[in-house]
Order: C-alpha cells, then sequence, then structure tokens
C-alpha cells in the first residue's frame, strides 16, 4: 500500500483506535468488508478496535436517521470516550 509514493504500513499503528461501522443490509459495501482494516492494524490492543454492524440498516441508514441517533452514534461516543 502506497500513499504519495511512500509506503504505507498499518500493521505499526500502535497509537490510534479504530472502528469499523457497517450496516448489515448494505447493498453497496459488503458486510465484513471493513474487517481487513482489523487485520492490517495488527499491532492494536483488541481495546483499541471494534468492529460494528447495525442491524436492519442498509449503506445510507449507517449514518443517518433514528436507527443512526438511538443505536449507532451512542456506540460510538462511547468507543470514542473509552480510548481516553
Amino acid at each position: 500500500m502506497r500513499h504519495r509514493g511512500r509506503a504505507v504500513d498499518p500493521s505499526k499503528i500502535t497509537k490510534t483506535a479504530l472502528m469499523t461501522v457497517e450496516g448489515e443490509n448494505d447493498d453497496i459495501c459488503g458486510v465484513g468488508q471493513t474487517s481487513a482494516a482489523h487485520a492490517l492494524c495488527s499491532q492494536l490492543k483488541s481495546s483499541q478496535k471494534i468492529e460494528f454492524v447495525q442491524p436492519g440498516v442498509g449503506h445510507y441508514g449507517v449514518f443517518n436517521g433514528h436507527r443512526w441517533r438511538e443505536e449507532t452514534q451512542p456506540k460510538i461516543a462511547k468507543f470514542i470516550q473509552d480510548q481516553k
């Protein structure tokens, strides 16, 4: 993997937390697609990583609507707070 011509090695990441969010019924990006990020960031502790699949939503619903406000966004806020 390269960025602006320089090699990037995600296994060197040790201080940045990683949370991925997907919709269970996403018709654009297949569920499980973001799990690759967790494998690539292999030096992160388990407490620094979380994979979340929001049940019952599609691509648009992941970050919009009542499921976002009531379920997904609070999980993201908690994950951020837990990293402090």
